[in-house]
């Protein structure tokens, strides 16, 4: 009888058991409902403390993106709070790419995911403390179509019109430990950051635009297998009502800054990019962004500006894209924010690599660079 046993009956959980044999196991990641696309995995082991497990993830060749898995080391929790890099390899040629993770636990019982988990609840635990602050106005946006609230908070007194919106691609749980910062930080009266923000701006805040996705552990779609971010241009209530609820509320309030936020699989690194291409760009739109993109660099060395995406080519953006939507609709100052999944290639720390502790104190960072990108705006 096998001592070890996997589950992932739960909240984002995703992994599908091929075998076990002693304390290693092959496994594979479940595809998106509708979809393709697979790379998000979250699972829970039972085994011995003290023994060696050896976790073993096939069929990877075929992921969403592969370049992922070279040089990335998976996340494990042996309480759920804290998470740690177990030492990975990837080896493209073992049963179609295999990713092997090793891990000795400490506990009988242990998690493992491609990066720490933002739950539901969670989720809801972060609205509600926010909503309950003074001063900020709870809006509840829409519905998606298995039935969940799409949250949206909103607070401040000022002119300028800023939206922040995370986990359009549900897999991607940094763009929520993100928002958890940045709202501990716009909630806080003391904080003098947050105190500039909101006497300047109107600041809406969407922190999971994909409920649905977030809780079918999904990496990058909806419930139908959309991925909400090449839905801008045209959403529609039969397959990206999340979309169309937020892009509604946008219309009403408009967009002078915008940062969408997300994380990218293979690049070691956090970066921006931008709204290059847009049929309507213009020189100083533009500078806004890299002025922005200066002032982040300069306060924290976990953002930098040499690894990213390349530019797009003029009147070639992609309209469905957020980022470039929210640029040419309103004239807004947008961008798309990435962190990584694996650590920073010129900052590591080993132990963790990036981490859910790092994500919300760049949240942070991201809103005071948004202060002093105002300050000189209006000067």
């Amino acid at each position: 009888m096998t001592s070890l046993h996997i589950d992932a009956g739960f909240d984002s959980g995703n992994i599908e058991v091929l075998g076990i044999e002693g304390a290693t196991a092959r496994l594979a990641i479940r595809r998106d409902n509708s979809s393709d696309f697979f790379q998000w995995f979250h699972f829970r082991v039972a085994a011995r403390a003290g023994e060696e497990v050896v976790l073993k993830l096939t069929g990877l060749n075929a992921s969403a993106y592969p370049g992922g898995w070279p040089d990335y080391d998976a996340c494990v929790s042996e309480d759920r709070a804290y998470w740690m890099r177990a030492a990975s390899s990837f080896d493209p040629a073992e049963e179609n790419g295999t990713l092997t993770i090793r891990h000795l636990p400490a506990t009988d019982v242990f998690w493992v995911a491609y990066f720490a988990p933002y739950s539901m609840e969670r989720h809801h635990d972060l609205v509600a403390d926010a909503a309950a602050a003074e001063g900020v106005e709870y809006i509840r946006l829409g519905t998606t179509l298995d039935g969940q609230p799409i949250d949206c908070l909103e607070m401040g007194e000022g002119a300028t019109q800023v939206w922040l919106y995370a986990r359009q691609h549900p897999g991607e749980t940094q763009a929520e430990w993100w928002m958890e910062g940045a709202l501990e930080c716009l909630t806080d009266p003391a904080d003098p950051v947050a105190r500039a923000l909101r006497a300047r701006c109107r600041i809406h805040v969407v922190p999971n635009c994909n409920p649905d996705g977030s809780q079918r552990g999904h990496l990058r779609t909806n419930t139908v297998g959309a991925n909400l971010n090449r839905e801008w241009a045209d959403p529609s209530p039969e397959r990206s009502p999340e979309v169309l609820a937020i892009r509604d509320r946008m219309d009403q309030t408009g967009v002078d800054f915008a940062i969408d936020v997300h994380a990218d699989e293979a690049i070691p690194a956090v970066f921006l990019a931008g709204f290059e291409g847009i049929p309507s760009w213009t020189d100083s739109q533009g500078e806004g962004f890299y002025r922005y993109q200066r002032i982040l660099d300069r306060r924290t060395p976990d953002f930098q500006t040499k690894l990213g995406y390349p530019k797009a080519r003029p009147g070639t953006a992609n309209l469905s894209m957020s980022t470039n939507q929210l640029a040419e609709r309103f004239g807004a100052v947008a961008m798309t924010l990435e962190m990584p999944y694996k650590d920073l290639a010129d900052f590591p720390e080993p132990e963790q690599g990036w981490s859910p502790e790092r994500c919300k104190l760049l949240g942070r960072e991201c809103l005071a660079a948004l202060a002093e990108w105002l300050e000189a705006r209006d000067a």
